[in-house]
């Protein structure tokens, strides 16, 4: 089975967004600073990949990532966000199309207290950290990692042959997807939410 993850997917995203993004998760406690060390460790890997599957690292500093999270000059970023001085978090900024911007979250290796505390944090930041926040989609084991979440979220247009515990679209998607509009769902204004975790997030 995959990694879990959660990916938010917003319209208009600049750097002024990543820092409402950055302030807010390190209010909820993850940290971009090494918690010991101070480092700040950009990464390369897929978060739905499993951990130490390619990718590479380096020391940047905070203002650093804050410069490339727009993504004016790159097509992703990626950097590791500490819960605990032994225990992290990628979280990938990516372009998702034309359009739309992925902020993606790796869930693979978090013991179950952490995993769900970074997933509170991540569903209440992801909101506000952008006016245009289209979607959402959570999968806490990575069932459908195989998924166009892309597809899905951003254009309405690619189907589903496994589901997460939520996805979160807007009305329109919602309304015309013809596996979307045929399943109950719950209103979380500005989304309809979908899956058997739709009251927990």
């Amino acid at each position: 089975m995959s990694p879990g993850f959660f990916h938010s997917y917003h319209l208009g995203w600049t750097r002024a967004d990543a820092l409402t993004l950055l302030t807010d998760l390190e209010a909820a406690g993850l940290r971009i600073a090494h918690p010991v060390t101070g480092r700040v460790l950009l990464d390369s890997h897929d978060p739905s990949s499993p951990t130490g599957a390619g990718g590479t690292r380096s020391v940047v500093t905070r203002e650093q990532f804050l410069s490339l999270s727009g993504l004016e000059r790159l097509p992703a970023v990626g950097v590791r966000l500490w819960v605990r001085h032994d225990l992290d978090v990628l979280m990938r900024i990516r372009q998702a199309g034309d359009r739309a911007v992925a902020v993606e979250f790796g869930l693979d290796g978090l013991p179950l207290p952490e995993r769900e505390r970074v997933i509170r944090a991540v569903r209440l930041t992801v909101g506000r950290a952008s006016v245009l926040c289209v979607g959402f989609v959570l999968d806490r084991t990575g069932v459908s990692a195989g998924a166009d979440w892309d597809g899905l979220v951003v254009a309405g247009t690619a189907f589903l042959d496994g589901w997460p515990d939520a996805v979160a679209v807007r009305e329109d998607i919602a309304a015309r997807h013809p596996q979307l509009a045929a399943l109950g769902s719950v209103v979380q204004s500005p989304w309809r939410l979908f899956g058997s975790a739709t009251n927990s997030v």
